[in-house]
This record gives C-alpha cells, sequence and structure tokens, in this order.
C-alpha cells in the first residue's frame, strides 16, 4: 500500500539498505507511517526504539527496548561490553567506573581534568564503552541478515539511549545496517535543554501535501467531506495528513446534514484539533476511558487493562504492543491523541490517575518518583528527597539530563526556599555534564533569586562559568570565575576553570588576573604563562604525574601542560597513557581534546590528530567554540597532508563560528591552519597574511602562546613577498620576550627565521637548528628546515651536501604525507642533478587517517574486536578495512604489517 503524496519519501525509506536517515515533520505529517512501512518490508530483522513521554526520563529506557529481543544476542560480547550493556538496562552490575558520555570536560584543549574539585576515579558507565557495545552487537547482527533499527518518537527517547544510538549510528560502516528515525523536528532537543545528538545525519523532511494529494487522501476516507466543509478541511488542515483524517472523520461523525452547516467550526491541527482526539473517547465505555488515562499517563501501565483497552484498540486510537518477561506497552496512533486523552480530564483525575500508578510502582523507584511528582497538588519534601534520590541513581548511570531534570522538579516541590535553592543548584551542576550552558544558567538564575547565601551563589557562579568556558562567552566565564574564586572552597576549581578560559580568549588582563590568583600552582602557572620558568614547570612534571596516581582525567591536563611548553613528546606520551587508562577504566571524555591532536600534529601523528579533531565535535551541542576548536584542528591536519580546498573549508569555518578578538586561541590556529594552506599551494601573499595576523601591528603575540607556532613560516613567506624587514622585526622581538627560557622548539624556529631573512649569514643558523638535540620532537618542521637548507646549498653550488639534505627531508615528508613538501622536495632534487622516485608519498600515507590507525595496532597484534573496541568500531568495519588496505600496502598477511611500519620509519 502506498502513501498518498508520500510516493518519494517512501521510497526513500524503502531503498535505505545501510546508513543513516531521520525523517523529520509536523506531527502528524506521517513519520511514524513511513517507519511502518519500512519495517514491514524489510526483509531482515528490524529492532525498534520508540519514544515514550513517560520515560523521557529514565536513562536508558529506549536502550532497553532495543535490546530486548536480542537479549541472547549479547553472549557473543566481550565480558566488558556485555556487562556494560546489561548493567546499563538494569539487568547486570551496575558498579562502572566512569564519566558521562555528554560531559564537556573542557574536552576541545584537553583541559579535561580542570577545575574538577574531586578528580574521582568511579562514576557512572562509560558512554563510549556502551556505543562501542551497541555498535559490535549491530554488526554482529547484521553479518547474520540485514538490521533495520526503527527509532521513532527522538524528542521523548531518553536522552542516554539516543547517545548510544547517533554513536553507533555514526560508525555504520558498509555492512547492512541501517537506522531509520522519525522525529518532529532533528534540532529539536531532548526535554529540558539537553542536546539533540541525532543533528548531522541526512534528512528527510515531509513537507505539507500539496493540494491535488490533500485532495486525494480525503477522498480516501469513509466519509468523504463535500462542499464548503471540504474546502474548510483543506484549508485549515494545511496539508496536514493526520489532520485531514481526523477532521474528515469528525466531519463523518457529524453526519451528512450538518456537515455544511456555515455555523459548524472546524478545529485546525493545533490546541483545537487535540479536542476531536479526545472527542472520541465519548464513545468508549467507562472502564476504557479510564484505562486509557493511565496508559496515557505511562505507556507500560498496560499490565491488567487489556481488555478494558480494547475497544480504544478496536477504535484505532492506539494499539497493544510487547509482552513477555517487560510486559506489554501502548503505542498510540500519535502522541497528539495521547495528549488529548490525558487532558480531556480534568487536572484533580491526572493527579489522581499518577498516585494510582504510582502506587503500583514500589519495585520501581524512578517510575514511582516521577509518577508522585506529578500528583504532588504543593510542594512536598517527602517527594522532592525521592526525586532528589531518584537525581542520585540516574547520575551514577550517567543520565545527567534526566538527573537534571529530577533535581529541577525536586526543587519546584521543596517548600523550604533554601532546599530550592539548593536543588537548583546541584541540577546546575548536573546540567554542566550536558554542556548546555542556557539551561545551567537558567537554573543559576533560578537559584541566585531564592537566596542570598553566598555559598550557594558562588557554586551556581561556578556552574555557569565551567560551562560557559566551552562556549564563547569567555569573559562571562571569566567574570564568574573569578568571583567564584572568592569562596576559599571553590577556589581551586574556579581558578583552573579561569585559566582554560583566559587561554581560549588569550585576553592579556584576564591571563593577568588568573595568575595572580594561581599561587603556586604549577598547571594554572603554565597555562597562564609558558613561557616564564618554563624549565622550572617541566621539571616538575614527572612529579605531578607520579602524584596523579593514574587518574586520567589529571594526566589529560598534565598532557596539555607538557604540550603548552613545548615537551610534545612527553605530551604524547602522557595523552596515550591518559587515553589508555581511560578506556581500561571504562570511561573515556567526548573527545580526545584539541591539545592532544595538536600534540600529535606537531609530532607527526597526523591521523590521530584528526581523529582528535573528529571526536571534538559537540555534536549539535550548541558550542560554537569548541567546534571552532575541532575545525581548526582539522583544518592544520589537511593543509599539511596538501588537502588544501578542505583544508581552506574547515579554517573558514572556525573563523565563522567565532569572534576571532574574543576567541584568540581558535582564531590563531585556524589562521595558521589557512597560511599553511596557502604555503601548500605556493600562495606565497597569502601565507603572509594569513601569518602577520598572528601578531599585532607592534609585532606582539596576538595569542600569548599559540601566535609563536607560525614565526618561521612569517620568515619564509616574508622573504619571498618582499616583507623581510617587518618580518625581521617580529623575529628579533619574540627573541627578546623568550631570551629568558626559550623551549628547544622556539629556539629552532628563530634559528629558521633568522637564518630564512638573513641569506648572508645563515649557515649557522641552520647549523644550531638541525644541532638541536631536542629536534627529532617535530618532525615535519625539522624536515623544513633541512629543505630549507639544502636550497640555499644549492643556490651556493654545494650540491653534494644539498643532496643529502634533501634525501632525508623527503624520507620524512613521505612518511608524513606531506604531499606539496614532496614535491617541493623533488623539484630542488632534479635541479640538483639528481632523478628521483616518482613523487608519491609512502604507501600507509596514501590510506585515510582511520586506516592509518587501524594499520598500526594491527601491526601491535591486536584483534580486530581489540582494534573495534579502541577505535570505537564494529570488528566488521575493522577487518573491512584491513581488507582494502593490504592491496595498497602491497601486504598479504597481519605478520608483514610491523616489518611495513619499520621500513616506513613509521613512529
Amino acid at each position: 500500500m502506498t502513501m498518498v503524496g508520500r510516493e518519494r519519501e517512501s521510497a526513500a525509506v524503502l531503498d535505505l539498505t545501510s546508513g543513516v536517515l531521520v525523517l523529520t515533520g509536523e506531527p502528524g505529517a506521517g513519520k511514524s507511517t513511513l517507519l511502518g512501512l519500512a519495517a514491514d518490508r524489510h526483509r531482515g530483522r528490524v529492532l525498534r526504539m520508540t519514544g515514550s513521554e513517560s520515560e523521557a526520563n529514565l536513562t536508558f529506557a529506549g536502550l532497553h527496548q532495543l535490546l530486548r529481543p536480542v537479549l541472547g544476542e549479547t553472549t557473543r560480547l566481550p565480558g566488558r561490553q556485555r556487562s556494560a550493556l546489561l548493567g546499563a538496562i538494569g539487568l547486570g552490575d551496575g558498579g562502572f567506573e566512569g564519566s558521562d558520555f555528554g560531559d564537556p570536560g573542557f574536552g576541545d584543549t584537553g583541559f579535561e581534568g580542570a577545575g574538577r574539585e574531586d578528580g574521582r576515579h568511579g562514576g557512572p558507565p562509560d558512554r563510549l564503552l556502551l556505543g562501542v557495545a551497541l555498535l559490535t552487537l549491530l554488526s554482529d547482527l547484521a553479518r547474520q541478515s540485514p538490521v533495520l533499527v526503527v527509532a521513532d518518537d527522538l524528542q521523548w527517547i531518553d536522552a542516554g539511549s539516543l547517545e548510544l544510538l547517533a554513536f553507533a549510528a555514526r560508525r555504520i560502516g558498509d555492512e547492512p545496517l541501517a537506522v531509520l528515525a522519525g522525529t518532529r523536528d532533528a534540532r529539536e532537543g531532548i526535554r529540558g535543554g539537553a542536546p539533540a545528538p541525532f543533528s548531522g545525519f541526512p534528512l528527510l523532511t515531509l513537507a505539507p501535501l500539496d493540494a491535488t494529494a490533500a485532495g486525494l487522501l480525503l477522498d480516501r476516507q469513509p466519509y468523504p467531506p463535500t462542499g464548503s466543509r471540504r474546502l474548510r478541511i483543506l484549508d485549515q488542515a494545511a496539508g496536514n495528513p493526520l489532520a485531514l483524517i481526523e477532521l474528515a472523520r469528525a466531519n463523518g461523525a457529524c453526519g451528512a446534514d450538518s456537515a455544511d452547516s456555515a455555523d459548524a467550526e472546524l478545529l485546525p491541527p493545533t490546541d483545537r484539533l487535540m479536542r476531536v482526539f479526545a472527542a472520541d473517547l465519548e464513545a468508549l465505555p467507562e472502564p476504557t476511558r479510564r484505562a486509557l488515562l493511565l496508559v496515557a499517563a505511562d505507556d507500560r501501565a498496560v499490565a491488567g487493562r487489556i481488555e478494558a483497552l480494547a475497544p480504544a484498540e478496536a477504535a484505532g486510537l492506539l494499539r497493544i504492543t510487547g509482552g513477555g518477561r517487560d510486559g506489554s506497552r501502548a503505542r498510540f496512533r500519535h502522541p497528539l491523541i495521547r495528549s488529548a486523552v490525558y487532558h480531556s480530564v480534568p487536572l484533580a483525575a491526572r493527579r489522581q490517575a499518577h498516585r494510582d500508578l504510582a502506587a503500583l510502582l514500589s519495585a520501581e523507584p524512578d517510575r514511582r518518583a516521577w509518577h508522585l511528582a506529578a500528583a504532588a497538588e504543593g510542594p512536598d519534601e517527602e517527594i522532592a528527597v525521592t526525586l532528589e534520590a531518584s537525581a542520585a541513581r540516574a547520575r551514577e548511570r550517567g543520565g545527567y539530563t534526566a538527573a537534571t531534570t529530577a533535581l529541577e522538579r525536586a526543587a519546584e516541590l521543596s517548600p523550604e526556599r533554601r532546599d530550592r535553592a539548593r536543588r537548583l543548584v546541584a541540577a546546575a551542576g548536573a546540567a554542566v555534564s550536558t554542556g548546555q550552558p542556557h539551561w545551567v544558567r537558567r537554573l543559576a538564575a533560578r537559584a541566585a533569586a531564592l537566596t542570598d547565601d553566598p555559598a550557594l551563589s558562588a557554586e551556581a557562579s561556578l556552574r555557569v562559568g565551567q560551562v560557559l568556558t566551552l562556549s564563547t562567552e569567555h569573559d562571562t566565564a571569566m567574570s564568574l570565575l573569578l568571583r567564584a574564586a572568592e569562596d576559599p572552597r571553590l577556589r581551586r576549581a574556579a581558578v583552573a576553570s579561569a585559566s582554560v578560559a583566559g587561554f581560549y580568549a588569550g585576553d592579556e588582563e584576564y591571563r593577568l588576573a588568573v595568575r595572580a590568583r594561581a599561587q603556586d600552582d604549577p598547571w594554572t602557572l603554565s597555562v597562564t604563562d609558558p613561557t616564564a620558568h618554563r624549565s622550572e614547570r617541566v621539571a616538575a612534571i614527572p612529579a605531578l604525574v607520579e602524584r596523579a596516581d593514574g587518574d586520567p582525567a589529571r594526566l589529560i591536563s598534565l598532557g596539555a601542560m607538557a604540550w603548552l611548553l613545548d615537551e610534545t613528546a612527553l605530551a604524547v606520551r602522557i595523552f596515550d597513557d591518559a587515553l589508555h587508562r581511560w578506556r581500561l577504566g571504562g570511561t573515556l571524555p567526548i573527545g580526545l581534546g584539541c591539545s592532544a591532536g595538536w600534540a600529535y600534529l606537531d609530532h607527526g601523528l597526523w591521523a590521530q590528530a584528526r581523529t582528535a579533531a573528529v571526536n571534538t565535535s559537540s555534536a549539535g551541542a550548541g558550542l560554537p567554540h569548541l567546534d571552532a576548536a575541532a575545525r581548526s584542528l582539522e583544518a592544520a591536519a589537511l593543509a599539511l597532508a596538501g588537502r588544501t580546498d578542505e583544508a581552506r573549508t574547515a579554517g573558514s569555518a572556525a573563523l565563522s563560528l567565532v569572534d576571532p578578538h574574543r576567541s584568540r586561541a581558535v582564531a590563531v590556529r585556524a589562521r595558521w591552519a589557512l597560511g599553511m594552506a596557502a604555503v601548500a599551494d605556493g600562495d606565497h601573499v597569502g601565507a603572509y597574511e594569513q601569518f602577520r595576523l598572528l601578531f599585532t601591528a607592534d609585532g606582539d603575540p596576538v595569542h600569548y602562546a599559540c601566535s609563536y607556532a607560525g614565526l618561521a613560516e612569517l620568515a619564509a613567506a616574508a622573504v619571498r613577498t618582499g616583507n623581510g624587514a617587518e618580518a625581521a622585526a617580529i623575529v628579533e622581538r619574540t627573541a627578546d620576550r623568550l631570551a629568558e627560557d626559550p623551549s628547544p622548539r622556539m629556539r629552532i624556529l628563530i634559528h629558521r627565521a633568522r637564518a630564512l631573512l638573513e641569506p648572508s649569514g645563515a649557515e649557522p643558523h641552520f647549523t644550531a637548528a638541525l644541532a638541536e638535540p631536542e629536534g627529532s620532537q617535530w618532525p615535519f618542521e625539522r624536515a623544513q628546515i633541512l629543505l630549507d637548507h639544502a636550497e640555499w646549498l644549492r643556490r651556493r653550488h654545494r650540491v653534494t651536501e644539498a643532496r643529502h639534505q634533501l634525501n632525508t627531508a623527503l624520507e620524512t615528508f613521505r612518511r608524513l604525507g606531506a604531499r606539496s613538501w614532496i614535491d617541493r622536495t623533488q623539484a630542488e632534487l632534479r635541479a640538483a642533478g639528481v632523478e628521483s622516485a616518482p613523487a608519491t608519498p609512502d604507501a600507509l600515507t596514501s590510506l585515510s587517517p582511520q586506516q592509518q590507525h587501524i594499520i598500526r595496532l594491527a601491526a601491535q597484534g591486536l584483534s580486530n574486536r581489540e582494534i573495534g573496541e579502541r577505535l570505537f568500531l564494529s570488528p566488521r568495519t575493522v577487518g573491512s578495512h584491513l581488507y582494502r588496505s593490504f592491496p595498497k600496502l602491497g601486504v598479504t598477511a597481519r605478520s608483514q604489517l610491523r616489518d611495513l611500519l619499520e621500513a616506513s620509519g613509521q613512529p
């Protein structure tokens, strides 16, 4: 059976065999019908997850629906994955360590541990581990037969389940696995302001039916309207299929005699349309209406009421689904019907229904708590305590959205103003982990209006400041965090968070304000001024790592500290250790962090850098600063790989997401990436323009830490554009600023810049730069110096020396996959009389970043399943990547990979 006016949409859902498609449209547009059509026609296994308003605040309720039919299949999962899945839905040991999947944790630069008061190891289950487990299970099922996951009413699916499904959906490879979802609006958040994890997927919007299709749909109804009544229905339904059907049904119920009455007012597809749905209740027996009210309040309240609901099911208002161990559920034909049923009775009757349901749910404290809250007629401390306990359980399971909502409702029910304020502040604290600044702000503002308690006010400021750190409102974040730092209990967390906000902003006034409050904290001192007393700070890192006692959050922060101090190799080791511990402990931050990504990039691990950029994205959380940070890192990796068009797109996108004068760290990095793209294209004028913007008109750094990375590139572009004098002044100004204790990297960059700007006295600078013992930490920059030196040597007819330098540089560029620099080095070799091999990068660099990472892990002896768990891919997808990569690498077995990597000089 085809859907009237939905032929194109029907074809789209029926053609979906792999990947993701999200149907959007207003209520009644036909989304659920299309999902049902796809499920009915699917030649394989169909798994369902349907949103329910009554369970929107119950963590992993949707996951429970999805897994129930395939619980027996989980036995093939690795132990940790199976335990995580079963524990999440209450069927196993829930004692997991970790942090919430949605915890922002300063993830965009790697300062994930900053500003946390406790540094605990324990916590809720890791959403990434759960995501890997779900992906692995779905992939295993798809290996047996095609799998279609149907997720309806995304707007009412609990946030935890939705995040996990979106996680798995984003990693579907070429297996016969498809996710088909329906939602009122893909951009619409979940209740309370949580993000929409399904944003970014392919959308198919169900537009209103045109006049022809709407008329045809009316003609197919049992009592097709005619005359002026028909025109009114067509006009007022505005192409909404459900409204057309329901209004035509109402027209038939009125009878032909009254259908054309001029006084008969039709109800539009808004609130008045709900009255039409409620009118259907009058024909039902009283026991059916009572049962309908209960299942409208809780669609799992079906047990013992199936017979009473039979007339409603026969009337098409709902249908009963499920059964077995988990019981049946009532699925209304459309959410508006459920809402109409619920609101068709007085408030007192609705409250009584919730009280009746709560009395039956003593064994399910979370559902009981919500029904008690809905039944409350006014402030009730006992119910507030119950909700507070429910929030604690939700946090333990990683349900920060549910926890925030429960605490917010508990505050509303609190008789005492102080308790209301306390619970609102606690709700704001939970909401920080959702990464939703507007939600945190609203909660904090409500708390501030209720109390003059300086401790609560300070904590409210801290929570708002912390979440705004991830936004573009760095000024506001700094103000709030410095205010919170006046409370001795919160000082450490507030100052640490303020140092991160100050780093992002790059504002000198704020940097000095935070530094003045840093006392003797080496981490905060390093973040606020990584060039002062650098050697002393570096010497402190080993002891700080020891004191971190394996806490991955603290290790991530120390990795960021090492990166800021230009101890790149140490930073990479710390990041690797932290991320490994994070996975073993069952937790992983929302992203690897851009500081980790930049450290990987500087160290020549470009594939890992791009992975960090992908994992840093806020995925629809409404945090443009976070997205801009990710795009700037992605742009840099693309530029170095010679994919300059893509690099410019990503870099420009990063700059468009922030105000470059207020988010200097991101802006400077984005301009560096755009400058490198120009260098790769041979556009020296464009390169100079970008690198010049890293410094002020007076030659000072725009960002006190990030600008210096472009110093040598500024000089290189300057000598090709006639701006040598201006660049030389900036180089010498920088050298003077860093004279006290420059890092090895800065010594190298200054030597390179001076060599390029002063050709007559260049050799001592080239020699010093290449003799720096720490120079191997930055392989790309070292290869650039070799190339520059070789060009200088060739022009002075020292061809033999130049050839050696060029061959060494070419080997590095090939290993890294720096295509533009490979071409340039090849040209220099030809000018030096050497006919080298074709200008192609190392075979490994021809692979995608993800494939490169898989090859490296396979070379270490990891199985497909172990690789998948580390990279959050299904074993099937890992195997597919290996199958496609082996011919490109010229190998036939995994045992050859280790030798291949060693021969290519890969780290």
